[in-house]
Parts: C-alpha cells; structure tokens; sequence
C-alpha cells in the first residue's frame, strides 16, 4: 500500500509519515501489522470525540438509510443542517445566529472574506503575520507566512497584516478595512494566545471604524480550549466566526455564522453571492449535530481545563521549554526543531503520534481527542518523557 501511496496519491510533503492503516477506535489506531499507536494528534484537531464515536456513527449510519446529497445548498430543507444550525444559534451569543454549511475551513474562510466586502462595500482585508486560515486562494492571501505563498502569487490584492497582540497595530485598522481575520488562538504560529486584553482592543477598533470583526475558530473551536469556541474565553464577540475541523466528529466541513442582517446579503444584489453543492450535505450535517449534542450535553468541555492540568504536570523535563496553548490545545516547546523533530518521530516507534505545527518548528503538536482518559493522557505522557532522555542522553555523547 505504501507504494501505491507513493506512486498514485499525490502528497503533501516530500516526506509523509507513511503509516498503513488498517482501523481506529477511541484514542487509538491500528497499523496494518495491528500495532497500535495512542492518538495525541486527533487527526489535527477533527476527531473531537475520538475515532468510532457510537453516537456519531449512529447519526451517520440513521442518516444515509433515509437520504444523502438530493439538491444544492440553501434550496431544500434537511432535517440534520436546519437542526444543527438551530442548536449552534441557540449556544453562540447575539446576533450569531444564521450559519452558512460548507465542506471544510478554507471555504469557510472565503465565504467569510467575500461576506466583509459585501457588508461594508470596502476592499483592504487585514490579518495576522504567522496566521494560517486555509491553503485556497483567498485564504493563502490571509495566510502571514511569506514563503509558503510566495510562488503562487499573484493572490487577492489590498490584503494587509499586523502583528498578533501589537496593540499599536491596531491604528492599522480603518474606514478602508473591510475586516480583519484573526485565529482566537494562533494555530500554525505556536499556540500563541492573545494577551492584554487583544482581541477586546480589536473589537473596540473594529467597532470605531466600521470594520468586521472574523474569528477563526478552526482550531480552538467546539470544546477543545475549556469553552465551546476560544473566543468566549476573551470576553469579545465577533461580527463573523469560521467554523471548521472538530465540528464533523471526523467528517469534512467548515462552516461561517454572523447576524441574520449580514448573512441575508450573500442572497441577493447579486443572488447566489456564495454558493455551494455539497455543504450542509445531510450525512455530514448529522454528523455535526451528533458531535454538537455530544460535546454540550456532557462534561467534555470542563473536563479540558482539568486534562490540560494533568499534562501540565506531567510534562515537565529539561528538553521541554514551556508549554503553550489552553485546554487540549497544547504544544511542548522545545530549544530548536530537530529536537522537536526527533522527539515525534521517536514517539511514533514507541506507539505514541504527535505532529508538528505548521510555521513553528520548535513546537510538538498535543490536541487529543476531548474523549482522551487520564489514563491515556499519563501513558502517553510517560512515552514522551522516555523519548526526551533518550534524545537527551545523545545529545550530552
């Protein structure tokens, strides 16, 4: 298989990890020699539940016996994508209230972008250095790391960026901006949360000029920061949030809510300002709603908090610098990137999968399923310790 990967799938990277894999469940997965690796990656964040959840491959299951695709988003009413996006409405603070269903983040992302030009009729788009918000076109124009956009340009114009948590940048920000898109918690850039009150100072500012406020909630949304989306623990409300990743329980889609007043645009003058065929698919909107009711009606969310304080504790040794982020959406620091690198790998033999961040070499990526036990969380732990002496004990020969 590993050859045909090779040969008839087009990558991603020069070197892809490359396991086979033969099934998951719950906090792990299965190679095709049926090693098991524990999960501390959660397929980057999508699999919030872990992998086979019961209750969404119960939905998924109840759901294609009764139909799959039939029309086009937004022209017929399907139980799953009316029933999710009235229970998100019912949990977001005013006005988010109307969502837009499509089939993964970046598209979230450019129906966000298209939807603060259209609101406020300007052009100049603002967003973050180190910022990542999808790889399509318009979402590259956003993404603030030059070198992995450089040799697609040219890419959408009057695209500008300021430093995540410069207060002073925020002059930046004007009766030309359309809006500014900024992660709750920067993802790629190394788990960095805003701090002095940030993301409440781009609010204001926002508010001053006229400009939309769009959080990206990719990453630290649906429970995985110790709120059901990281900007809750800020104090602020955005005009527009992006939707994405752990929203599907596994299953691709992203989404985009605002006001009703704002997401009634993209309907008319002109008709068809965004459009989709796939998103709110019925199989994935039942998915959604089964991760959505899943998350909210148990403890998940709380329990981030205290399982964010067990790895805490846990991961203390020489190699590891700091670590970052809030909940389950942690990164271990370490001095340079090969450490780092060596540390992943190793762990991977071992039994244990980390990844990487996108533009932060030094960080070791831990975003675990919400479902991960104490146990797990200990066991794994333990495999990176053992890994770190080990790299460590060759670093002193």
């Amino acid at each position: 298989m590993i050859k045909d990967f090779h040969k008839y799938q087009a990558q991603t990277s020069p070197y892809p990890l490359g396991m086979e894999v033969s099934h998951a469940i719950g906090s792990y997965i299965y190679d095709t020699n049926n090693k098991k690796y524990l999960d501390f990656v959660a397929g980057v964040s999508a699999c919030t539940l872990g992998h086979q959840n019961k209750r969404v491959n119960d939905a998924i299951k109840n759901q294609l016996d009764k139909y799959s695709h039939v029309m086009v988003y937004g022209e017929y009413a399907q139980n799953p994508a009316v029933e999710f996006c009235k229970l998100l409405a019912s949990l977001l603070p005013k006005p988010l209230e109307k969502t837009y269903l499509v089939n993964s983040g970046t598209e979230a992302t450019e129906g966000a972008l298209k939807l603060a030009r259209r609101v406020t009729g300007r052009s100049q788009l603002i967003s973050c250095n180190n910022a990542y918000h999808g790889n399509t076109m318009g979402s590259m124009s956003v993404m603030g790391f030059e070198e992995r956009k450089q040799i697609f340009r040219p890419l959408i114009p009057d695209v500008d960026f300021i430093t995540f948590n410069n207060e002073e940048d925020l002059q930046k920000i004007t009766t030309k901006t359309a809006g500014i898109i900024l992660e709750s918690i920067q993802g790629g850039a190394g788990f960095i949360q805003p701090e002095n009150g940030f993301l409440k100072k781009v609010r204001e500012r926002c508010t001053e000029v006229g400009a939309l406020m769009i959080v990206d909630e990719i990453q630290p949304g649906f429970g995985r920061t110790g709120k059901l989306f990281g900007f809750e623990n800020y104090d602020v409300v955005p005009d527009v949030i992006i939707l994405g990743k752990g929203m599907g329980g596994g299953m691709p889609v992203g989404a985009f809510t605002a006001s009703s007043e704002m997401m009634d645009l993209l309907s008319d003058n002109p008709k068809l300002g965004h459009i989709t065929t796939f998103g709110g698919h019925p199989v994935i909107a039942a998915a959604s709603l089964a991760t959505l009711q899943e998350i909210t009606e148990t403890d998940l969310i709380p329990q981030t908090l205290e399982k964010e304080k067990l790895f805490r504790s846990l991961l203390v040794h020489p190699l590891i610098q700091e670590v970052r982020g809030r909940g389950l959406m942690l990164a271990a620091m370490t001095e340079d990137a090969e450490i780092t690198n060596q540390v992943i790998l190793k762990c991977q033999d071992k039994g244990l999968i980390l990844f990487w961040l996108l533009f932060e070499g030094k960080a070791i990526r831990i975003t675990p399923p919400l479902t991960i036990s104490e146990q797990e969380i200990r066991e794994g732990c333990a495999i990176i310790l053992e890994v770190m002496d080990e790299v460590q004990s060759a670093l002193k020969n």
